[in-house]
């Protein structure tokens, strides 16, 4: 499927029933009353939108005025990615279960132990300058939100390539060596855990075919 359709029909799920209505309400004047009300799903008013010439791949300002207004700010992040990379990471594009969850053990870390220096470790990971002052424009005063968000990106931006290994070479590569001992503290901490339980519940272990 064209990414931009699958864009959309991402967006088009995780719209609630209100969120949709005032999409059809902000979209009165470029789309008839009866058309309006007849339609029941985000991707029934994006078909139109494109149809009309509204939205397309290469023209999202229209659709991020929309997102904006319904104050989707994810969405809108989600947008501004495809924008720079032409692309989104489908779900078969992401981590594993076990890699993912000692990302997030990562990042719990890091965010609660790197403060203003969180910009030099995001260069250190390849997040552009562009990047991160979208994060720090959409959080304005919170620090700690600003990091969560970069690494965020630097999530969707990596997919499946993403690796806690190279979190922890990014914060020794910027003399964070003391976050990067707590970060692989955590982890085999977790990995420990994770052995026993597989251990304590004989289900989750591969079975024989």
């Amino acid at each position: 499927m064209d990414p931009f359709l699958t864009l959309l029909h991402s967006f088009s799920s995780s719209l609630s029933d209100s969120e949709l209505s005032s999409l059809k309400f902000l979209c009165r004047g470029k789309i008839g009353k009866r058309k309006l009300e007849s339609l029941q799903s985000g991707r029934e008013l994006f078909v139109i939108l494109q149809e009309q010439q509204l939205i397309a791949s290469n023209n999202v300002s229209f659709l991020e005025a929309l997102l904006k207004n319904i104050k989707r700010e994810d969405l809108v992040s989600q947008l501004k990615q495809f924008v720079d990379e032409g692309e989104v990471n489908a779900p078969d594009d992401q981590p594993d279960v076990h890699e993912k969850r000692l990302q997030e053990a990562a990042i719990e870390v890091i965010c609660e132990n790197v403060g203003r220096d969180w910009k030099m470790l995001m260069r250190k990971l390849g997040i552009s300058e562009v990047k991160m002052d979208r994060v720090v424009a959409a959080n304005p005063f919170n620090l700690q939100e600003q990091l969560v968000q970069a690494l965020r990106e630097w999530q969707k931006w990596k997919g499946k390539d993403a690796k806690v290994t190279d979190l922890i070479k990014a914060l020794r590569g910027c003399n964070m060596n003391l976050v990067a001992d707590r970060v692989e503290q955590k982890l085999s901490q977790l990995n420990t855990e994770m052995g026993l339980n597989q251990y304590k519940n004989p289900s989750t272990s591969h079975r024989c075919e």
